[in-house]
């Protein structure tokens, strides 16, 4: 275990050691002030030492210790405290490295000078009250400006010693703001405001600092910023150089902190208390715009990104942050880019904070139970949720685009549903939250927000269970007669011998008029079917079906097998119900694609069967099943009713 020693007097010195704290590492962390004491956590293998060393203490302090490394992290302007641990280093034979801060860029029209002493002498000549944010430990060196009484305020911590001071440079307590920051740039506009600030004087003190909100501030106030530049720094790395070198030393693992952090509707009272914890304590916020804004932590540095490729890229290249926090809308495990994103980020330790969802806040504003709920995303996707609403009393849909919800409406209308109770969800949790209900009809060609929820009821729902009826399907006749079609009992038998599942991926080689394709898709709504056809007007009647029952997730593939399969995703079940004489190369393509498939083909010829039989007993050694199926269905015959036998058909099932 290695023993280190931090000089933590700036921000990025204090997430060092929270990182170092959670290693295999003993850290001493060095701070001039209680302050400075109490922002630290206390925590197993974390000494923190209070109170400014000299040059002989901080030499007697490494001689006791025996430290393997130290590292600076003072303020880029305690250049004294630098030479201090550099000499003390030296005397010791302990290693030494400097941990820098990122400088940042003054804007054009501010004013630069070296030192303070400069900026004594440039704001000499001039008039209007100044905002100091340099701190009070040089701040006897602006004493000497004519009126600096009336004309100065100095923005201190609140401490006794920043305060006493301020009482020795002669300032009042009305010109004296005691605060602790991060400060953001509407707080430092407000204070340049509330002062008549003229004139602001800041360090360029680098993004974790806060000199860009200065910088901001101080251009929309209309007053001057005046920069005190830095003194000449020792060599150094970055924060992400210095967590590097820790790691290959010692073999740390200093990884960045990622929570995805589940804010709910979208208004701060509606957050958890964990999540207000996380934004209060991340380096580094990331989110669309109203999210960031419903965080209310402008103080923070934000990264407006909705993309889970864009989030995981800005965290990598954040050198000198060490916790984000991800703002995700509604519920982290409820259609959340958190399922996208958390596979970007192995290289992070992660934590997932979930959230109110909006089908949470939705039923609670209808005083409904969701636990019968069904849920489905229209936002950003394609789908037809017209299966799930026959099937079931409550489907919540999440709608994206301005005519979303209207053209929900007018397809439910369309689908013969017009008499169900949908309810729109906007804006939910925000002052100009709005709940509409009414029927389809009554909704349509109304405008709702580009992001809507919406539950739709329906009392008349029944569940899907194999076996339609084959009137339900529309037929036709092509040049060779009626376009085939695999009846209604040999269906519902064959659909059970396949055993599908919701996120079934299926072929159905020989589609016809589609009526196994149509069902297939009924039962493995979270899975895809391929139907497969050659015959021209076969393939008019799949397109007629698959918008007659709303199975968007039926691809038709226009082609004959197993030719026009070579390029499908591999499937987990397949039903044979033609073939073409091609059934023992479609059965090897199955096999190639996924050696695990499960196949149920269908034979009416004995021909057929008997290749099935040999298809088994070769490339399945015998471990098949088959049945006949021999179904009589009743017909008239004058005043009575008669059964006629149907052709038996076949079925084999084959699965390794």
């Amino acid at each position: 275990m290695c023993k280190l020693c931090v000089f933590a007097g700036t921000t990025e010195g204090r997430k060092l050691v929270e990182l170092l704290a959670d290693q295999p590492a003993e850290v001493t962390a060095c701070v001039a002030t209680e302050y400075g004491e109490a922002l630290l956590e206390a925590r197993e293998g974390l000494t923190v030492s209070a109170g400014r060393l000299t040059e002989a203490e901080m030499e007697a302090l490494l001689r006791r210790e025996g430290f393997d490394l130290v590292i600076d992290a003072t303020h880029p302007y305690a250049a004294e405290v630098t030479e201090n641990i550099v000499r003390a280093c030296e005397a010791v034979g302990t290693e030494y490295l400097r941990l820098l801060r990122g400088s940042g860029d003054a804007p054009q029209g501010a004013v630069c000078v070296p030192d303070i002493g400069a900026a004594v002498t440039y704001l000499a000549g001039t008039e209007g009250n100044i905002l100091l944010t340099t701190g009070s430990k040089e701040l006897s060196k602006y004493a000497s400006l004519p009126g600096f009484g009336e004309r100065a305020y100095a923005r201190v911590l609140p401490m006794e010693a920043s305060l006493a001071a301020c009482r020795e440079a002669g300032l009042g307590p009305d010109h004296i703001l005691a605060m602790q920051g991060p400060f953001s740039k509407e707080m430092n506009t407000a204070m340049l405001r509330a002062v008549s600030g003229r004139y602001m004087v800041t360090k360029e003190t680098g993004s974790t600092g806060g000199f860009s909100k200065k910088a901001a501030a101080a251009a929309e106030a209309g007053a001057v910023l005046l920069v005190v530049g830095r003194p000449p720094q020792r060599a150094g790395v970055d924060f992400a150089g210095a967590a590097e070198m820790l790691s290959r030393r010692f073999g740390l693992r200093l990884r960045p902190r990622v929570t995805l952090a589940g804010i709910g509707p979208g208004s701060e009272a509606a957050m958890t208390n964990e999540v207000r914890r996380v934004l209060r304590e991340a380096d580094c916020l990331i989110g669309a715009r109203r999210m960031l804004e419903a965080a209310g932590a402008g103080a923070k540095r934000q990264h407006e990104a909705v993309a889970p490729e864009e989030i995981a890229a800005h965290i990598r290249e954040s050198r000198d942050c060490c916790r984000f926090a991800v703002l995700l809308s509604g519920d982290t495990g409820f259609f959340s880019g958190a399922k996208r994103l958390m596979p970007l980020l192995e290289d992070c330790e992660v934590e997932i904070l979930p959230g109110l969802s909006s089908l949470q806040v939705l039923c609670a504003r209808l005083r409904v139970s969701y636990e019968d709920v069904v849920c489905r995303s229209l936002h950003g996707r394609d789908g037809d949720v017209i299966p799930d609403v026959r099937q079931n009393r409550r489907v919540f849909v999440l709608v994206g685009g301005a005519e979303g919800v209207s053209g929900l409406c007018h397809t439910l209308t369309e689908a013969g549903l017009a008499e169900v109770r949908v309810s729109v969800g906007e804006r939910l949790g925000y002052p100009e939250e709005q709940v509409t209900s009414g029927r389809p009809p009554e909704l349509m060609g109304r405008s709702f927000a580009p992001l809507s929820a919406v539950l739709i009821e329906n009392n008349r729902a029944r569940p899907f269970i194999p076996g339609l009826s084959d009137e339900a399907f529309q037929r036709g006749r092509g040049q060779g007669g009626v376009v085939p079609m695999t009846k209604r009992e040999v269906r519902a038998c064959a659909l059970s011998q396949l055993e599908l599942t919701r996120e079934a991926v299926c072929w159905d080689i020989g589609a016809g008029t589609g009526s196994v394709s149509i069902e297939m898709a009924l039962l493995a709504r979270e899975g895809r079917v391929y139907a497969v056809e050659k015959k021209p007007e076969a393939l008019a009647l799949l397109e007629e079906n698959r918008r007659r029952f709303h199975t968007a997730n039926v691809e038709i593939v226009a082609g004959a097998a197993p030719e026009a399969c070579r390029s499908l995703p591999a499937p987990t079940h397949a039903f044979i119900g033609g073939s073409a004489g091609n059934l023992r190369e479609i059965v090897e393509l199955l096999l190639e694609k996924s050696p695990k498939v499960r196949i149920t083909a269908a034979a009416v010829s004995l021909e057929t069967a008997a290749e099935l039989t040999a298809i088994g007993n070769g490339i399945f050694a015998g471990d098949y099943a088959a049945s006949c199926i021999t179904v009589a269905r009743d017909r008239r015959a004058g005043r009575y009713h008669l059964m006629a036998g149907q052709n038996p058909v076949y079925l084999f099932t084959f699965q390794r």
